[in-house]
């Protein structure tokens, strides 16, 4: 077994781990140097995503001197394939990507057009195929990331009762916010295939902010500039997700039927829609308000409508609750109310989120 069939597997130790095939291979040895991969595989794996460990930790197996293994972190750090920020001692450390949390944006969240960056567009979207998904997203009970309906799309006892369901509430509670370019809608440009939603739209919270902008993956903005993208996305009919827990959200998207790994697979039926998400929301229509004008079904994400008999019936099964439909309905017939078969709330912060899906992989 080669360093880099090592590598893969111990990728696929991770939380949010890369699951181990021939394809994965490839794309570690096309980015990464035996010796860098030889460092990248010194890092623990049963951890929470951006959870950095100091150089002295990753130093102490001894397998590789310091004044060595220094140059080489900071060579995977600019190659985009480990995470920078402060360790619990306030020391500056690094951790290695997770799904979702960095692999495989980081090819594509500046939006650079290159050979390099092409060629990985097609390597991870062949990669990153259904059976490949379902096992980073679908292996475990707990999902790492909810969606998010648009602003004044739920009634005023849910955002007094529940505040976490909205974006403003994760804007207004982040402490540092940068944004970035979707990584699906630049994968999928650089494939030469076309997507008309907005570009620069992929928010980052907190540490993962920081990170994006140190390593010049994004850009800083303030609350009210997120407060204006995501108006926008909403214009644009994008669907929001973010982290599922209530505390320490890390990240959202706003994500479309075309590009995206998520609402995309959705659409396509390629993976059922709770083994990838959690929603917490359903569209229901009050029949005395439609006019059948189908305007819903065209709005539709994820095609989870249907008309019959001039009115339209949701798909209970595909149905994100994503409010898209509810934003743009003229007649106000559509409405969103809270699934009862799924538990209620989310999960109360990031690290608890992610300690639990460690345990249910067996790896906590």
């Amino acid at each position: 077994m080669d360093v880099y069939e090592h590598l893969a597997y111990h990728l696929s130790r991770l939380g949010m781990g890369m699951p181990d095939n021939d394809d994965l291979r490839e794309i570690l040895k096309a980015n990464l140097t035996p010796m860098e991969a030889e460092v990248a595989l010194l890092f623990p794996t049963r951890v929470t995503p951006m959870q950095p460990v100091s150089v002295d930790v990753i130093a102490s197996s001894g397998a590789i001197s310091r004044e060595k293994l220094v140059p080489v972190l900071e060579a995977l750090y600019e190659k985009g394939f480990l995470f920078s920020g402060r360790t619990s001692g306030g020391e500056i450390g690094y951790a290695l990507h997770q799904v979702g949390f960095g692999f495989p944006q980081t090819f594509f969240w500046k939006g650079e057009e290159n050979p390099h960056n092409r060629k990985m567009a097609a390597s991870i979207a062949k990669y990153f195929n259904r059976n490949v998904t379902r096992e980073a997203y679908g292996s475990t009970k707990t999902k790492t990331s909810r969606y998010i309906p648009p602003t004044e799309t739920t009634n005023q006892d849910i955002e007094a009762v529940l505040p976490y369901h909205m974006m403003d509430w994760v804007v207004s509670n982040a402490t540092q916010i940068a944004v970035a370019n979707c990584s699906c809608r630049m994968a999928m440009k650089l494939l030469g295939k076309s997507c008309e939603h907005p570009m620069e739209v992929c928010l980052k919270f907190d540490e993962m902010a920081q990170y994006l902008i140190d390593s010049g993956q994004g850009r800083e903005i303030t609350k009210q500039e997120a407060r204006n993208l995501i108006k926008t996305s909403e214009q644009a009919g994008l669907v929001h997700f973010v982290d599922n827990c209530i505390e320490g959200i890390k990240h959202n998207c706003n994500c479309c039927g075309c590009a995206c790994w998520n609402v995309g697979s959705i659409k396509r039926r390629k993976i059922p829609r709770d083994t990838l998400m959690a929603t917490y929301f359903l569209r229901v229509t009050e029949q005395k308000d439609c006019t059948g004008c189908e305007h819903c079904l065209q709005v539709c994400p994820v095609d989870a409508l249907t008309m019959k008999e001039n009115f339209p019936l949701t798909d209970n099964d595909w149905c994100i609750g994503c409010g898209v439909c509810v934003a743009k309905c003229p007649a106000d017939a559509a409405k969103l109310t809270i699934r009862a078969d799924i538990e209620q709330p989310p999960i109360q912060n990031f690290k608890m989120l992610h300690e639990k899906i460690l345990k249910e992989k067996g790896l906590a």
